[in-house]
């Protein structure tokens, strides 16, 4: 019987909400454990002492034995935390999105080809076992060929998640910081975006960040998509409320993402597939069936993934020119929403 390989120590750089998930599934990990918690805030001490590792101020402080760092920091910060951990040789996993702009994701994209140092972009998703149901059944041929893809991103963020200045600004409102994500599944399992249409408002808070928006999509193979952002709705229909990966959001037992084609369709995270048993025609009725799954925390999964990474195993899942695409796509919808000066003009 083999010898059981020792854990890959992994940094985790911010000691936010998605920081300390990360911290918590490390210190209770197999393939990896966690060699310290990287935060400036001297509070993050306390956390570090209950986890049982090191409290460092920055990623010049990193223990020597770390092999891996894990970024969950803001946005701003990724690009260059994550080229520091490239010169010293660390692989490293970048919490979506991986980057402020699609320039600088390809900046990493080539300082991590030029070092040999792998880079992970933090699209969890990915590792949700009911979103690999989904790809097996697309390219399976369930749906036939793909035709519409609908997305729900309204959620409510409370009062005080918006304390933070950087929050309020420019880049940190849903069309980045949320619906990057399900930009990212829609490629995953559709293919690349080639056209984009879109709308945005801030109405409802009045920040200088939207905080509503719609958009419309054209995909490489043709389908079509439309999706509907906001982050101040009163909503259960967002993947954070329907999928239960964490439990900080409070299911809701809803759909989200809803996938038509020429042979079925299907609804996620439920994997609730529709087809119809007579000819193609909407006098046949439609009968619904759930696509067998087995679940498991895509976290963890992802976690045990990097460590593979670290240890030169396989390449990382959604490498860092992957997750440019991604913010490419989310940047050209933040354009397309942002008025004409002649719109502007007329309001």
């Amino acid at each position: 019987m083999p010898a059981a390989r020792p854990p890959v120590p992994i940094a985790v750089v911010g000691a936010g909400a998605i920081g300390r998930r990360h911290a918590a599934l490390l210190a209770a990990s197999g393939p990896g454990r966690l060699a310290a918690l990287v935060d400036p805030a001297p509070e993050t001490a306390a956390l570090a002492a209950r986890l049982g590792c090191p409290h460092v101020a920055s990623l010049d402080d990193l223990p020597a034995a770390t092999a891996g760092a894990i970024l969950a920091t803001p946005t701003p910060l990724h690009l260059p935390q994550a080229l520091t951990c490239l010169e010293r040789g660390l692989p490293v996993l970048v919490e979506k999105p991986v980057t402020a702009t699609a320039a600088e994701a390809e900046t990493l994209a080539e300082a991590s080809a030029r070092s040999g140092v792998p880079v992970l972009a933090g699209h969890h998703r990915r590792h949700n076992p009911r979103i690999a149901a989904a790809k097996a059944a697309i390219e399976g041929g369930l749906l036939g060929r793909v035709i519409s893809a609908q997305v729900s991103v309204l959620l409510c963020k409370p009062d005080d998640y918006f304390a933070p200045d950087w929050r309020r600004a420019p880049g940190a409102g849903p069309i980045l910081t949320n619906l990057v994500h399900d930009i990212d599944l829609m490629r995953h399992l559709l293919g690349e975006v080639v056209e984009v249409r879109a709308l945005a408002s801030s109405a409802i808070r009045g920040f200088e960040i939207e905080d509503s928006a719609a958009a419309l999509m054209r995909f490489e193979s043709g389908a079509m998509g439309a999706v509907a952002v906001s982050d101040a709705a009163a909503a259960p229909w967002s993947w954070e409320l329907t999928a239960a990966e964490n439990p900080d959001y409070p299911a809701t037992g809803q759909s989200c993402l809803w996938l038509a084609g020429t042979g079925g369709s299907l609804e996620l995270p439920s994997l609730r597939l529709w087809r119809q048993r007579g000819p193609r025609s909407w006098f046949s009725p439609m009968t619904p069936e759930l696509l067998p799954v087995t679940d498991a925390d895509p976290l963890v999964g992802q976690l045990d993934h990097f460590a593979a990474v670290i240890r030169g195993e396989t390449a990382p899942l959604v490498s860092a020119a992957d997750a440019g695409r991604s913010v490419a796509v989310v940047e050209a919808i933040a354009a397309a929403a942002r008025p004409s000066p002649a719109e502007r003009k007329a309001s």
